[in-house]
């Protein structure tokens, strides 16, 4: 049967008379995979999540001192605003060293691994700061004045 001779990829086997791949655009044969080109697409969509959730913090942060230090949680709020951009900007330049290092180079492994880790940790503190910034709430000062 054609089915039994089948790889993951879909290629059948040649002599089962199933169908022959076709050599399209997109199909240029096994080769490696380009660890570099990998990490680098990576950190930048990660680079592009760290920038608009840190255009949501200054928003927020902006918000915030609109409503002056009379809001119930004015003082925390601005705290924890702040760390979260600070460390959202110290998570930005992690990925560029990151981005920078070429993985094929063994000798570099364990620092690449530990600044990922060090990335992967300071994220998850971010996220946390941010729960917690949600759940005091930020609201707009009222316009209709």
């Amino acid at each position: 049967m054609a089915t039994e001779g089948m790889e993951m990829n879909g290629e059948a086997d040649r002599n089962s008379g199933g169908e022959a791949p076709r050599a399209g655009r997109w199909r240029q044969g096994p080769s490696p995979l380009n660890m570099n080109h990998y990490a680098n697409k990576k950190s930048a969509a990660e680079s592009m999540l760290d920038i608009a959730l840190l255009m949501a913090n200054a928003s927020q942060l902006k918000a915030v001192l609109e409503q002056g230090p009379d809001f119930t949680f004015y003082t925390t709020l601005v705290s924890l605003i702040s760390i979260s951009i600070i460390l959202q900007v110290i998570v930005g330049i992690l990925l560029i060293f990151i981005v920078k290092w070429n993985l094929n180079d063994e000798r570099k492994h364990f620092k690449l691994n530990v600044l990922e880790n060090i990335a992967t940790g300071l994220v998850f503190i971010i996220v946390v700061i941010n729960v917690f910034i949600t759940a005091f709430g930020v609201q707009r000062p009222n316009q209709s004045a």
